[in-house]
């Protein structure tokens, strides 16, 4: 595992039951699998690196008079949330995979000038929170 990495980030969202079903096939989608449920019964999904490693999403409700806030990812909290690709092609299959799922896309998969290579596709969970699939040819040492 890489010291200092994220073991896990939960997720606040307006109905959890809507946003199972979507994270389930959008975190299936990317290699997650369904783990036990943390606390108070919060859907939970993990992924592992080469190394044994865990990362996991989960979810939690959010407080009932402040369910029905659109997020704002400008606003101080959580921005959006990125996953890597394996490169452009999976970036590319991930946006006709979430077009399957009626997402709504943010922006289409595309180059962007963040570090040479980077191509990603942006678009939004159903409470509005920024999600992103990339690949980041920089990170890998990868040619893009």
């Amino acid at each position: 595992m890489i010291r200092g990495a994220p073991s896990h980030v939960d997720l606040t969202v307006s109905d959890v039951e809507r946003s199972r079903v979507f994270y389930d096939r959008v975190l299936g989608r990317l290699g997650y699998a369904p783990l036990f449920e943390a606390g108070a019964g919060a859907p939970c999904w993990g992924i592992t690196d080469a190394a044994g490693g865990v990362f996991s999403i989960a979810l939690q409700p959010a407080r009932p008079e402040r369910a029905d806030e659109p997020h704002d990812r400008l606003a101080p909290g959580l921005h959006h949330l990125a996953f890597h690709a394996d490169g452009r092609a999976d970036v590319d299959a991930f946006h006709t995979f979430l077009r399957t799922l009626d997402a709504t896309i943010l922006d289409v998969p595309a180059e962007y000038d963040y570090t040479p290579g980077y191509y990603a596709v942006f678009f939004a969970d159903p409470d509005g929170l920024k999600l992103e699939v990339v690949f980041e040819p920089a990170l890998r040492g990868a040619p893009g």
